[in-house]
């Protein structure tokens, strides 16, 4: 445990930081997941609507530091590839 108040300190707000980090990454994924099901379900509207919402989480998810640019331009380049090939 924590001793000196600083440490404590840290400490509170390595867990509130934690949870909200754990929020985002689940949105991120969820986006992520819906663009997969509409592409599964081949309903190509469904999926571009499920892109267009999840682009810019993706884009934000970089901004705040939780993904890297690379692994967000990863992302969206397979997601759209998927699109296109309905």
């Amino acid at each position: 445990m924590a001793n000196s108040a600083q440490a404590r300190k840290r400490a509170r707000q390595a867990t509130k930081r934690n949870a909200h980090n754990s929020a985002l990454r689940s949105r991120f994924r969820t986006m992520i997941k819906k663009v997969l099901y509409a592409v599964e379900a081949n309903d190509k509207t469904a999926a571009e609507e499920a892109y267009k919402k999840a682009v810019p989480v993706i884009d934000s998810m970089v901004n705040k530091g939780l993904i890297h640019r690379n692994k967000a331009a990863r992302h969206k380049s397979r997601l759209n590839a998927k699109l296109k090939n309905l």
